[in-house]
């Protein structure tokens, strides 16, 4: 199997495979819990019933407001283009990638804030402010987190970034740098993907949900564009994660993309983890969070230009 034929195999997978991770969560959550939970391919009935259905439109809402499902989910899955799996490389990736990487995710981020405050809703349009808020922090936290991996191989796209030149990193001056990338990862992928303690996805109290509040007024199609689009993001930071832990491992590619899943499927176990044994913080405490996240990226990647 080809580099070019594995990285478009692997982003189908994806494609594909996102919501079931969504559905570990549940899953491994529910049996924390004690509770049968729902099947794991739930979200892949929710998605199907959504997309049978019509839209419902309030008379306040505009041209905005129909057109960000499809904005969101455009942008997340280009992004999902660009990220690598393993070493097999990503479908499109060029010198400076990351800028759209960011950028992508930050127009995503836009149409759902835009749409929030086209439908004139008060608690709506305090869900797009805390959006807005949680972006402002966790967005540099990102790009330091580039700048780091960029020091540390020598390069500027995102698949040379994760590819082979990270391997011999870890066993030298720069193996610190990259455990704390991985944990401001971590931080980072729970606030972009509303999971605890920034947010609770499962959560229906107005007055403390941020993504949720966001998307009450869509329906039919347009929640299923939404929904579908927030697992895909949660599939690509997993994918980050797993692609640097991976650059440990320089076997042979099936290989590679078994620990891959096996990798992703920890990550799902992993989060259901933090949720069921943490509470959402206060929102006043999410910036503090946000900006640990910050000042690890920050000192990997002060750390990685000392060893350069």
């Amino acid at each position: 199997m080809t580099a070019g034929v594995s990285s478009i195999s692997f982003v189908i997978a994806g494609f594909i495979l996102a919501p079931l991770m969504i559905g570990i969560i549940n899953k491994t959550k529910a049996f924390i819990g004690g509770r049968t939970g729902a099947p794991f391919l739930q979200l892949y009935f929710d998605l199907m019933k959504l997309l049978q259905k019509g839209g419902v439109y309030s008379v306040t809402t505009g041209w905005i407001f129909r057109g960000a499902p499809s904005v969101v989910l455009a942008s997340v899955g280009v992004v999902l283009l660009l990220v690598p799996i393993t070493t097999s490389g990503a479908v499109f990736s060029f010198n400076g990638d990351i800028f759209l990487f960011a950028g992508l995710l930050a127009l995503a981020r836009l149409a759902m804030i835009l749409a929030a405050m086209d439908t004139g809703s008060a608690f709506e349009g305090m869900g797009a402010s805390r959006e807005a808020m949680i972006s402002a922090i966790s967005e540099p936290s990102l790009l330091l987190m580039w700048v780091a991996l960029a020091v540390i191989t020598g390069e500027l796209s995102i698949a040379g970034m994760l590819g082979d030149g990270l391997n011999p990193a870890w066993t030298s001056a720069s193996g610190p740098a990259i455990v704390l990338l991985l944990v401001a990862l971590f931080l980072l992928m729970l606030a972009e993907n509303a999971r605890i303690p920034v947010d609770d996805p499962t959560t229906h109290l107005e007055l403390t949900m941020i993504h949720e509040v966001m998307i009450l007024d869509h329906s039919g199609p347009d929640l299923g564009f939404l929904t579908y689009a927030a697992a895909l993001k949660l599939w690509i930071f997993a994918a980050l994660l797993v692609n640097i832990v991976l650059s440990l491992y320089a076997g042979p590619l099936w290989a590679a993309a078994l620990l891959f899943g096996v990798g992703m499927i920890a990550t799902a176990v992993v989060i259901a983890l933090v949720e069921s044994t943490m509470a959402r913080l206060r929102m006043i405490q999410v910036p503090e969070l946000l900006t640990i996240a910050v000042g690890l990226s920050a000192l990997s990647a002060a750390i990685a230009v000392g060893v350069r």
